[in-house]
């Protein structure tokens, strides 16, 4: 449902991402984590038809990203790193926005938003405008604009920024659903004790090029740590948090 091949992107004379293979099939959840700057956040704009590659090819639930973005878009939910609302509109009325972009039924719709704020507890406020709403509200109203239409392929950059923690287990429940469900979902976050509980398969990115791909346990066997935040700093030269920790302490005395 997701395939790019030796894909590449340029913003001048600086590269962003070379060369990247991915491959997430219908019915996986796939981590894809990198440190800031990596390429992660160029590799979701060129799958969502944000922009376009410099080369190579990339496909999203059989469509071609830049010869048929409208059918790829057709066929996506997103939930951005850092998603932007109309604040002047209520709750409803935005998802009943995005509805209509989407094209989507009038009466299916209804009921379905109407579903969605039940669900993540919001539906008291449906009527009231999103510039009242607390961060973790907004973020709740992303997630539900994304699972409008029921997308084949779910694109979720951080979706778990403000969330509580109830909210957060109705998201992590929802992923198990849409993979059962057969649907493919690609997922971006910095938290890996959950990328390593919803992930079937995680792939690491550092410097716009793949580093390491496999299940939590496998990438750690394989640089020799005892679990994913290990080879995840061991992979991408971050520094580790303790070091980190001690030196801004020594730089306060």
């Amino acid at each position: 449902m997701i395939e790019t091949k030796v894909l590449g992107k340029s913003y001048g004379k600086k590269v962003a991402l070379t060369g990247l293979d991915l491959s997430v099939a219908p019915g996986e959840v796939l981590g894809f984590l990198g440190p800031n700057g990596a390429g992660k956040s160029t590799t979701v704009k060129i799958l969502t038809g944000m922009i376009k590659p410099t080369s190579g090819t990339a496909s999203v639930a059989g469509h071609d990203v830049v010869r048929n973005p409208l059918e790829v878009k057709r066929r996506i939910g997103y939930v951005p790193e850092a998603g932007t609302l109309f604040e002047a509109l209520t709750g409803k009325e935005y998802l009943s926005m995005v509805a209509g972009l989407k094209a989507l039924d009038p009466t299916e719709s209804a009921n379905r938003i109407e579903e969605l704020m039940d669900l993540f507890d919001i539906a008291d406020a449906a009527d009231s405008r999103l510039g009242e709403y607390s961060k973790g509200m907004k973020q709740k109203v992303l997630i539900g604009a994304a699972l409008l239409g029921n997308p084949e392929v779910l694109f979720l950059d951080e979706p778990l920024n403000g969330l509580d923690t109830n909210a957060g287990a109705v998201v992590k429940q929802l992923l198990r659903e849409l993979a059962a469900a057969n649907r493919t979902v690609l997922f971006c976050s910095h938290i890996l004790e959950v990328v390593e509980r919803v992930c079937d398969r995680i792939l690491i990115i550092d410097a716009g090029r793949r580093v390491a791909e496999g299940a939590a346990r496998e990438i750690a066997t394989d640089t020799g740590t005892r679990n994913l935040e290990e080879a995840f700093i061991r992979l991408t030269g971050v520094r580790e948090t303790a070091d980190v920790t001690r030196d801004m302490l020594a730089a306060l005395q």
